[in-house]
């Protein structure tokens, strides 16, 4: 089975057009709910997943990290500070950043326990952690799994994970959810206007942004 850096690096092209394509509102109303929450969030920022650097570049966050050398060379010519490497093993040194962003990765990832876990080696202590996630109970999750059933060419190799998962990951992480935010009411494929974030968790969004706090004495 190939890596998802192989997979990525393959489609890196395709991957990045869907931005400006048939994904350009859908990644206007994911920004603005993140913008809703970068007031809370210390800095320096990381992103972990950054692909080709279209969040980094978007929200201003200045360091990222992606397994895909073609995404990583992407992000890099995006004015992103980005490395090649693994979430699991990040090269960096630990309590270094304020906040990491880990958007959609989550579900591509071999561990997300491991990743979690090294994002707690990263933050500083009280630090963040943003999440950037498709639920699997949602409607999005629903068409997405679909999707990976028809052997979708970057679907079938995501995992999606419930609220209440995602919420034990974090626990055993050593986080504390802090602030939730639910956006993308409209359905797949059905995206024409850019929405305004809800505050707290809604049952019919295709997009959840978790904020979480890095407890006191961390995971070490």
């Amino acid at each position: 089975m190939p890596t998802i850096a192989s997979v990525f690096d393959s489609l890196a092209s395709d991957y990045d057009a869907w931005f400006d394509g048939e994904g350009k509102s859908v990644f206007a109303t994911e920004i603005q709910a993140f913008r809703s929450v970068l007031d809370l969030l210390p800095k320096p920022w990381l992103e972990i997943g950054v692909g080709s650097g279209r969040f980094a570049q978007a929200l201003g966050i200045e360091t990222g990290l992606d397994p895909s050398l073609k995404l990583v060379e992407m992000a890099r010519r995006r004015g992103v500070d980005a490395f090649l490497g693994q979430g699991e093993q990040a090269p960096f040194r630990g309590e270094v950043f304020g906040t990491a962003f880990v958007i959609v990765t989550l579900c591509f990832v071999e561990s997300p326990s491991m990743v979690l876990r090294e994002v707690n080696r990263l933050v500083k202590e009280g630090g963040k952690l943003v999440l950037g996630l498709v639920l699997r109970e949602s409607p999005w999750g629903r068409f997405y799994q679909a999707r990976k059933k028809e052997g979708h060419r970057f679907y079938k190799y995501a995992t999606f994970y419930g609220f209440e998962e995602v919420r034990s990951l974090l626990e055993q992480a050593g986080f504390a959810i802090e602030e939730v935010v639910s956006t993308l009411l409209q359905k797949p494929g059905e995206v024409r206007r850019i929405e305004s974030p809800l505050k707290g968790l809604s049952s019919d969004a295709g997009f959840v942004i978790i904020v979480a706090q890095r407890a006191h004495g961390g995971n070490r």
